[in-house]
């Protein structure tokens, strides 16, 4: 029996909940953290959410309008200019175009460098040829990028369509659509497990080497899993170039065309397509001056046509790249998604169905969690933007795309990465430093007065940061401290910690608390926060993600009365990631009846010692 989408959203995808509203589709309406669905809840009346209702459409803005703060999105063109520079030993890209924005406004959109740098790569030296002065292109905000992977997007969203209108069945064995696919070991390959790259299939395979389309497909039929499917992620270019015959065989229509009609021509977006005409190739960024060895293919300076070679030997269009696009449209898809699927007139999918893009089907492989063609809370390129219900996905070439539901806030990086040589490339850390930048441009603000104590990765120097309250002397009566304390941090590699001392300093032991989600308490069965509340922290930390609210901590300092004791906020942080960060406010202590301690007071106040913790406002 084939699965309707409702139940592959209810049934199939963990954490999921559906409820019917509006014209009877159903809306996810919550996420579970430690699966990592979406959420797209309902306000407190039961309607569909004004963001969903007013289907945003997009201008450009303040970060005030945004609700940005405007140093965060300053610091991060700042920090992509740098990349221009050797990112450590050359250039991370030659240029770039980036763009920030939350809700319908576009708070930043910035170009840098130059699109078209190097007309060759000297391979003797290991050196960019460049064009002379008058002869290299600069940058502008609508310079068109190869979009590389990212493209496998857009081929995602068309396979859902048809997984909305029932002409493709998620759990669908593939060679019941393309029967030549069954063949190597591939029979039992579904449509789900193409999507989210569980299908075994290895990563990529020269399809180039074949003189013709029907050798290439060839390969692909002969093609044996290196894995059971099912059995693990193996992130793989040949799923999405499958499910590309598998759209363009049950359509009858090739995937350019899919692409035009179905998301590009509803939504606007009138610089994204394959194949762009010789028109377009002024503001089209160049790539890699593509010859053997570092190539598959001999073609000089790639400007205006696909880098992948794959996709170059399909024609141009490809399910795994081959999109060409700019940071406005990307932004315009971006506010589609989180709209729920829709922008301004235009409907490309169902809320439900945006859903299950950015539901994690994943689970069984931590680490690699993947909705329907988007990756899931990834901090090697989402840095603190990564949330259990962020998605997004990056291109060889030098792009990336990240979607917040959790702030509603969207990054479009657009590099030329390769050019002139894919040698070049190093890692993410552009990505990263601009998704961190965005996430700390989303204010967080105190539970109660002007600040609250903070603490990120960003100001960590050498040993572990301090907030320390001064020494208390505890009667003989019950104790307890209370507290205010977010936190978002990257689980394992960074932490706070609460922690008492009763020699003045000398040795410091954990202070088991509980925590509670501040204002009301989540709905039920909503799954929010993931935790029964209270939540114990009986290792006295916090760490991972607590859903970006407020909560109030209560310590029981019973184990210290009696005597004199310290007590303090210790965050510590290694290993290459980080979180938005630690928030701690309204530090009270009460003993035998009286309040020993209370930050509210000035004096008591001024007697905190705050080393690497700061006074923020946001």
């Amino acid at each position: 029996m084939r699965a309707t989408l409702p139940e592959v959203a209810g049934g199939r995808a963990a954490g999921c909940a559906v409820r019917h509203v509006g014209v009877g589709w159903p809306l996810i309406t919550h996420f579970n953290a430690s699966e990592g669905g979406f959420r797209m809840a309902e306000d407190a009346a039961g309607a569909v959410p004004p963001r969903l209702r007013r289907r945003l459409t997009l201008r450009h803005g303040s970060p005030e309008r945004a609700g940005l703060l405007a140093a965060p999105l300053e610091q991060l063109v700042t920090d992509a200019a740098a990349f221009l520079g050797p990112s450590p030993d050359h250039p991370w890209y030659a240029g770039a175009v980036v763009l920030a924005g939350r809700g319908g406004t576009v708070a930043l959109h910035r170009a840098l460098g130059t699109a078209v740098r190097y007309r060759a790569y000297d391979e003797r030296t290991g050196t960019g040829v460049e064009f002379p002065p008058g002869e290299r292109i600069a940058t502008t905000v609508d310079t068109v990028y190869d979009l590389a992977s990212v493209s496998k997007l857009f081929t995602a969203i068309l396979a859902v369509r048809r997984i909305e209108s029932g002409a493709l069945d998620l759990d669908a064995k593939v060679a019941a659509y393309l029967p030549e696919f069954g063949g190597g070991g591939k029979a039992d390959i579904t449509v789900r497990q193409l999507l989210t790259h569980t299908s075994g299939l290895r990563a990529w395979v020269a399809l180039y080497g074949a003189p013709t389309r029907e050798g290439r497909l060839r390969i692909l039929w002969d093609e044996s899993p290196v894995r059971p499917p099912g059995s693990g992620y193996l992130y793989s270019d040949l799923n999405l170039i499958t499910l590309q015959l598998v759209l363009e065989e049950i359509t009858g229509r090739t995937l350019d065309a899919l692409l035009h009609d179905e998301i590009t021509a509803p939504l606007g977006m009138h610089r994204t397509r394959y194949n762009p005409p010789a028109s377009w190739k002024p503001g089209i960024a160049a790539t890699e001056d593509a010859r053997r060895p570092w190539s598959g293919l001999d073609r000089g300076l790639v400007r205006g046509e696909v880098h992948d070679e794959n996709a170059y030997a399909l024609g141009g269009v490809a399910g795994h790249a081959g999109v060409f696009s700019r940071a406005w449209d990307l932004a315009v898809l971006a506010r589609t998604l989180l709209n729920g699927g829709a922008y301004g007139r235009a409907r490309i999918l169902r809320p439900e169905s945006v859903a299950l893009m950015f539901t994690d089907f994943n689970t069984a492989f931590p680490g690699h969690a993947h909705g329907l063609g988007f990756e899931l809370h990834q901090r090697w390129y989402m840095g603190a933007m990564a949330t259990p219900g962020s998605a997004g996905h990056t291109g060889f070439t030098g792009t990336s795309l990240v979607l917040d539901p959790t702030t509603d806030s969207f990054l479009v990086l657009l590099g030329n990465a390769v050019h002139p040589v894919r040698g070049w490339r190093s890692g993410s850390a552009p990505r990263v430093a601009a998704a961190n930048l965005l996430a700390r441009a989303v204010p967080v603000r105190p539970g109660r007065g002007g600040t609250a104590w903070f603490r990120d990765r960003a100001g960590a120097g050498p040993g572990a940061a301090t907030l320390t309250l001064p020494p208390l002397r505890l009667g003989a009566g019950p104790a307890v401290l209370e507290a205010a304390v977010w936190w978002d941090t990257a689980p394992g590699t960074e932490a706070a910690f609460l922690e008492a001392s009763a020699d003045g300093g000398t040795r410091w032991r954990p202070v088991p608390f509980t925590t509670v989600r501040a204002g009301a308490p989540p709905a039920a069965g909503t799954g929010a926060g993931d935790h029964q509340e209270p939540r114990a922290h009986p290792a006295g930390s916090v760490t991972g993600w607590s859903g970006r609210v407020w909560h109030r901590l209560t310590a029981d300092l019973t184990a210290w009365r009696g005597g004199e004791v310290r007590l303090r906020w210790r965050y510590a942080a290694g290993g290459p990631h980080s979180g938005r960060g630690v928030y701690v406010d309204g530090l009270r202590v009460e003993a035998g009846g009286r309040v020993l301690f209370d930050e509210a007071r000035e004096g008591d106040a001024a007697g905190i010692e705050a080393v690497g913790w700061v006074a923020s406002e946001d």
